[in-house]
Parts: structure tokens; sequence; C-alpha cells
């Protein structure tokens, strides 16, 4: 349609949020579906933190704030920052935005001129690529095997750089794969970025609470120090707080950065929801004890995903460190045909067919950048879990 911008020729639309959209309308027409495609966890917000928002709608607290944040709120940001991080900020420093994706996002359009290049490790979010080509950069993905525990190796980082690199981003726990850096490994990779100061770093901290067996997660700035004065350190309360539907994301950098992208949020969205921002102080500053008890289920639905989808025939399922994500290989079924005789091409034709046949929704990992495997959210219940992962045994062992 010759009406439309051509920007929207370098974009496709999410993977993840077209498989939970396509659940959403089998269930209303009457399928039984189980869907784990969305990337949210299905607990409650915890009470203290609705309280708050309440509170904060009773004292009238619903006028427009400063674009980058309510001053409580950034305080709150600095405190955590400070510590959980060891990172110290100041209020010039840093940003509130509408979710993690909107953060993530005004950093790019600040800084991306044509042909600059964008160092992603694959897998990826779907939305990181996407969000590079809608500034008017190059992404440049380079594939993480599961052999390498979807990380990327400092060789290959290396290789990557060229004069035209202007930002790397990294996400640790991952999504889509709950790949996690260890110190170690995160050292290894700063070591090469230190030698290459014309590389921005990006770090997408947005599951760093959620992490199992004793993993401790540490982010670059914290490991590095030289890269401080070009990091950005992007965070939220969406995953651990339970407040997707909050839209609340936050990041600390360099005060010049943060600037740029304030300008660019106030022509776009201005500040984001008062009410929210009142609830996310109540988030960071008050009790922490019930990130634990999250934990713990969500460590025994990893562990009872990845058991079970480890009995498909097919399936090849890594234990991941952190999120709620697997990312099975199911390279296994391809050339297979489905018992609709449907012969499996790929990972889309993986999971079409898986939920054509087995009403289970999940996203193929071409999405994200590396397959052929699939993206299961365990942010599901038990029950949940139980059941789809007998469907896709039974699916798995009715290929031909």
């Amino acid at each position: 349609m010759p009406f439309l911008s051509a920007a929207l020729d370098r974009v496709k639309p999410s993977a993840t949020i077209a498989v939970t959209d396509k659940a959403r309308a089998l269930k209303a027409a009457g399928r039984n579906v189980i869907g784990l495609g969305a990337g949210e966890p299905d607990f409650d917000t915890p009470a203290n933190i609705k309280l708050a928002a309440i509170h904060a709608i009773e004292a009238g607290k619903t006028k427009y704030t400063d674009v980058g944040g309510i001053p409580e709120l950034k305080e709150a940001i600095i405190a955590k920052f400070q510590r959980e991080n060891g990172l110290t900020y100041k209020s010039g420093q840093v940003i509130v935005g509408t979710g993690g994706k909107q953060v993530l996002y005004n950093a790019l359009m600040a800084t991306i001129n044509p042909g600059d290049e964008v160092i992603i490790p694959a897998p990826y979010w779907v939305s990181y690529p996407e969000m590079v080509a809608l500034a008017g950069g190059e992404p440049v993905p380079v594939v993480c095997t599961a052999e390498q525990g979807f990380k990327l190796q400092p060789d290959a980082l290396e290789k990557a750089i060229t004069p035209k690199t202007k930002w790397i981003i990294l996400c640790s726990p991952s999504n889509p794969t709950g790949a996690a850096y260890t110190r170690a490994e995160l050292k290894a990779i700063t070591d090469v970025l230190v030698k290459h100061p014309n590389v921005w770093v990006m770090t997408d901290d947005m599951y760093e609470h959620l992490v199992y067996d004793d993993f401790a997660f540490t982010t670059p700035a914290q490991v590095e120090p030289k890269l401080y004065g070009r990091t950005l350190t992007v965070n939220g309360v969406s995953k651990a707080y339970c407040m997707t539907g909050w839209r609340i994301g936050y990041a600390g950098g360099p005060a010049e950065l943060i600037k740029a992208m304030a300008t660019i949020q106030s022509q776009s969205t201005s500040n984001p929801c008062s009410i929210s921002q009142w609830a996310s102080v109540e988030a960071l500053n008050g009790p922490q004890d019930f990130i634990p008890v999250n934990n713990k289920a969500f460590k025994e639905r990893r562990d009872l995903v990845v058991a079970m989808l480890n009995q498909a025939k097919g399936i090849d399922c890594p234990r991941p460190q952190g999120a709620f994500y697997v990312y099975p290989s199911c390279a296994g079924a391809i050339g297979k045909a489905s018992p609709s005789g449907k012969v499996l091409a790929n990972d889309e034709d993986f999971v079409t067919e898986l939920l054509e046949n087995e009403g289970v929704a999940v996203v193929q990992g071409s999405a994200f950048g590396l397959g052929p495997a699939f993206r299961i959210s365990y942010a599901a219940k038990n029950s949940d879990l139980e059941e789809a992962c007998k469907r896709i045994q039974r699916f798995c062992g009715n290929l031909r």
C-alpha cells in the first residue's frame, strides 16, 4: 500500500505476540488450547504493590509527571542499582519508560545513524533486530549454539566487531533460552569490549532476579568498571515483580545518552503512567521476600518441563540457568510427517502442526534467530505444563 511508510519493509510483526493472539482466538472458538507463548509470570502482582497504586489514585497522583519519571522512583532505582549491582548513578543518569521495550527503543532511536551496526547474540529476543532496523541500523546476529550454552564466545564477538559497530545488546538471563552468563564468562566478553572504545553496551537485565541453582547474577558495568561510561543498563519491574501490564522499565547510563532518550520520549509517549510509577516505588523499596518463593515454583516447573520434553522423540531440551523459558531443539522431528500428513520442513511447520493437532501454542526458534527449535514459557500452572508436555510427547511420537 503506497500510503504506508517504507520503514515497515524493514520490520516483521512480533512472533511471540502472533502466537499468543492465535492461541487466544482458538480458545475463543472453543478449542482446548494451552498457551505457552507469552513471556509473563502467571503469579499476581504482590498485594503491597497493588495497595500502593490504590493509595496513589486516592491521593490524586494521576497527573502528568516528569517525562523521565518521578523523583521518588528515580531514587528507588538509584538505590536498587547501588544495593544489588554496585553501580552508582545520579538522577540525571536514570530514565523511566513505558516498559523495558520503550527504553531499549528510545536508546536506539537516539543513537543509531544509517549503516550503524548492532551486534546481537542469537538466539535473541524477537524485538532486538526489528528495533535496530526501525532505527535505520543494521542488526548483526552472532549465532550462539546449544553446544556453547547459547552464549556469545569472545572470539566470535571479536570477529563481529567492525568500524561500523555502535552497540552490542546482551540479555542475561536470556529470552528466549534462559541461558545466563557467569561472572567469568562476562569478564571474557568485557575484556574484548574494553579494546574497542567505539562499541557501546546495552544490557537487558529484565530477568535478573529469576535465576536458579545458586547462580550468581552480574551485569557488564559491574564486572568491568571501564565500560561504565558506555553502558546502558536496562531493567524493569515486569518479570520479577509480576507487573507486566503495569508497563514500567528503566535504565541507568551516561547522562548525555539519558538526556537524548528523554528527548525522544518527550515527543512520543511523554511520561510513563503515574500510577504505575508509584506502584514501582513500592516494588523496588518494599519487601522482596516473595521473589525466592516464586523462583522456587519456577525452578520446579523448569525441572518438570525439561525432564518431560527430553522424553519426547526427536526433542533435546537443555536445562537453563534463569528466566522462565526453555529452548528445545526439534531437529529430530524435521523431515517427518505429522498426523495430518504435513511434512515438517522447518520449526515453523513444527509449531503450527503442534498447535493444530494438539492445541499447544509455542514459538518457533527461527523467530529468535536459531532453529530448528522452539521456545516454551513455563510461567504457567504445573498441571497445564504437564498436560502440554504429554501432548508434545504424543505429537512427536505420532510423527512418521
